[in-house]
This record gives C-alpha cells, sequence and structure tokens, in this order.
C-alpha cells in the first residue's frame, strides 16, 4: 500500500485535480502547457468518450503531469487505462473486483462513495482516501462532516456539482483531501478563453 499512500499525499499535495472530458484531441497539447505552467500537475481524466485513452497517453508523455483515468468500472478499464499511461484510478462507485485488481497490482485507487455502508467497503480494503461523488446531490459539506465523524480516519476526494462558487467550503474541511472537477479547467474553456486567461484563472482558484 506504500505507492497508494505515496499518491494520497500527492493529491492532498494539490487540492485541485481536474476532471476533463475529451471530444477533440486537438486541446491536448495545449492542455499539458497550461497545466505545467498553472504549476498543475495532477488531472483526471475521464473514460466517458472514446478518445480518453489517446488523451491519457498524449498527456502522458509529459513527464510532470500525473495522469489518472476516471469513470473506471471495471477491470478492463483499469488495464486500458494503465496501458495507456494512467497513473492513478478513479471509480464512480465501489467496484470490489476494481479495487482488488488496483491493489493487487500496486496501482493507486480512488473508489466513489455516497453512504457510510460504501464507506466502510473502502475502509476494510485499508483505502483511507475515497471520491465522494456525487457530492452535491448527496448532501455535499454536511454529509462530508456527518461521514468524518466515525470515520475520522478517511480522507475525501469530493466530485459532482463543485463549482468555482463552492469549492473553497470542501477545502476547508480537514477531512477534505482535495476537490476535483470540470470547473478547473475544461475542453469548453480551452476552445473559449486564451492560454493566459485559463493560467490566470486556474491560478486563482489554487491561491484562494
Amino acid at each position: 500500500m506504500e505507492k497508494q499512500k505515496d499518491f494520497d499525499d500527492l493529491i492532498q499535495s494539490h487540492r485541485l485535480i481536474p476532471l476533463y472530458t475529451v471530444h477533440e484531441l486537438s486541446c491536448i497539447d495545449r492542455l499539458s502547457k497550461i497545466l505545467i505552467k498553472s504549476e498543475l500537475l495532477l488531472i483526471e481524466v475521464a473514460l466517458r468518450t472514446p478518445k480518453a485513452l489517446e488523451a491519457i497517453r498524449l498527456l502522458s508523455k509529459s513527464k510532470k503531469i500525473c495522469v489518472g483515468a476516471g469513470t473506471v468500472r471495471s477491470v478492463d478499464d483499469v488495464k486500458k487505462a494503465v496501458t495507456a499511461g494512467a497513473k492513478f484510478i478513479v471509480c464512480p462507485s465501489v467496484n470490489s473486483e476494481v479495487i482488488e485488481y488496483c491493489i493487487n497490482n500496486h496501482i493507486a485507487v480512488y473508489p466513489g462513495i455516497a453512504t457510510p455502508t460504501e464507506l466502510q467497503l473502502v475502509w476494510q480494503y485499508g483505502l483511507r482516501v475515497a471520491k465522494f461523488f456525487p457530492a452535491e446531490a448527496y448532501g455535499g459539506v454536511p454529509t462530508i462532516k456527518a461521514l468524518s465523524g466515525p470515520y475520522y480516519d478517511m480522507k475525501f476526494l469530493p466530485t459532482g456539482g463543485i463549482d468555482s462558487h463552492n469549492y473553497q467550503e470542501y477545502l476547508s474541511l480537514d477531512a477534505v483531501a482535495a476537490v476535483g472537477g470540470s470547473f478547473i479547467i475544461s475542453e469548453k474553456m480551452l476552445f473559449q478563453k486564451d492560454d493566459s486567461s485559463i493560467i490566470a484563472y486556474i491560478t486563482h482558484l489554487l491561491e484562494n
């Protein structure tokens, strides 16, 4: 579990993890450069489109950026993502097969939970950081506070419904390792804004 702990620490040191859904590979080079210039060196690419694996491969060419795969729902997804270059796995739910495969193969994994029962399962696997999804739909900050009572040794990675207006509420909690979301950077943003504007926006998020 040493590798898992290393990634837990890495995530907590970054505090923000972009969740990126890719439709156009033409943006990937710009995305990579913006992440590096913003010193935001973690990104989760969602396996929601046919081009996601290729995006992971392209982003992984940069040795400075740590690329993870999100929306991972099967062991087959894990294998394809890792082959493409993914260094960590994020799931929308608790999938025992995926968790066990990742643990046995020394791959950092972050299962998605929304209830105490799901959190207990993750805890029993020895994992100490869990994705909380969908965060806003399942009560947001008050729910994390409630869950972190009995699970005082767990950290959360909330995503879902979080934006530039409420992300600080989550980061203010000791139980939150980092916040994920498309509000940090997205393909739409890359099409609509220039690089300097996006870098300034990300820098503002990181400094607040």
